[in-house]
């Protein structure tokens, strides 16, 4: 294992259905990363077909969008680049499987020529997206494994934990998140429209939203926890701006084994972000030493239905009160 690794996270705002300009954006961030030496780089979920404008899409609007692995256009400059600069490059799009079924995907091209996919387990965009059903974890030419959860896979406690137990010392997290409307009284509320519209004239007024309560203030209620309970190290990577009406908070980051956040932006601006992994934190990092004190014969309830569970589609804009520790 290398002691130290270069990675980066891209935040930017991308452009609804517009895979040239959004793919323009990310090989001028590839080119940056790449002369700053990065072996690992993170773009945001869906960066390549954008995001918040696909649930106004028909079903055929989607499968349009869609890309199949093998012959993806878009994937195919990105893992050149990936192998001209020994990189892993991951970018966010919309995945045509073999099986006929779309899914909001991640594919993480390697140095190799070699691609990793995966696919979001709690989709929720759109009913042409189908949900993903397996955990994505593998080997990287630096000696240590990587992982990826997106989004909404990184809000359950379990998953994070699965990837961690799969041997992953690195999650890869892209998100399009923040300023969402949530049912919590505590939770992400909608930033005005208005602070993007004026973001030059007081770009104080915006930047300080994204440090808020529905932006980074959100963020580090739960994400360093996800570091620092599974001993990994996270790269965070997410939109900015303007997005079919919300608002994306950036905010990205990379935090290491003890949810210290190593480096991050609060910029409302296209950014890159720079880190140096020092893997030696791994070791005897707090988390990975309490997972070694795990039980698994006490764990049995978490693999069996309580009767409320529901679909992310619902769980995420049901007006459902949540109930626990009783089955219906």
């Amino acid at each position: 294992m290398d002691e130290l690794i270069r990675v980066a996270t891209v935040q930017f705002c991308h452009r609804a259905s517009d895979k040239a300009y959004n793919l323009g954006v990310m090989k001028g961030f590839i080119q940056q990363a790449a002369s700053q030496g990065i072996q690992i780089l993170a773009f945001p979920e869906m960066c390549i077909t954008g995001y918040w404008h696909v649930p106004d899409l028909t079903a055929d609007q989607v499968n349009d969008l869609a890309e199949s692995i093998e012959d993806s256009p878009s994937l195919a400059p990105l893992r050149a680049l990936a192998k001209q600069h020994e990189m892993a490059i991951g970018a966010g799009f919309i995945e045509r499987g073999k099986d006929g079924l779309n899914y909001n995907a991640y594919a993480v091209c390697m140095p190799d020529g070699s691609v990793h996919v995966h696919r979001k387990m709690y989709a929720f965009e759109h009913p042409a997206i189908a949900r993903g059903d397996r955990f994505t974890v593998f080997d990287t030419p630096w000696g240590v494994k990587a992982g990826v959860l997106i989004c909404w896979d990184n809000n359950l406690v379990e998953n994070a934990r699965i990837t961690a137990l799969m041997g992953a010392d690195i999650l890869i997290a892209p998100h399009q998140t923040g300023g969402t409307h949530s049912r919590s009284p505590f939770g992400m509320k909608p930033i005005p429209v208005s602070l993007w519209e004026n973001r030059r004239e007081q770009p104080e007024a915006l930047e300080a939203a994204l440090r808020g309560d529905s932006g980074r203030g959100w963020l580090m209620r739960w994400l360093p926890s996800r570091a620092h309970d599974n001993g990994l190290f996270i790269l965070f990577s997410n939109g900015v701006g303007l997005d079919n009406g919300e608002i994306r908070t950036g905010n990205a980051m990379v935090l290491d084994p003890y949810g210290r956040i190593i480096n991050e932006t609060w910029s409302a601006e296209d950014t890159l972000v720079v880190a140096e992994l020092d893997t030696r934190l791994l070791t005897m990092s707090t988390g990975r030493r309490w997972i070694h004190g795990r039980r698994p014969d006490l764990y049995g309830m978490l693999c069996e239905p309580q009767g409320y569970e529901r679909d992310a589609r619902e769980a995420r804009f049901s007006s459902e009160t949540p109930s626990f520790g009783k089955k219906k």
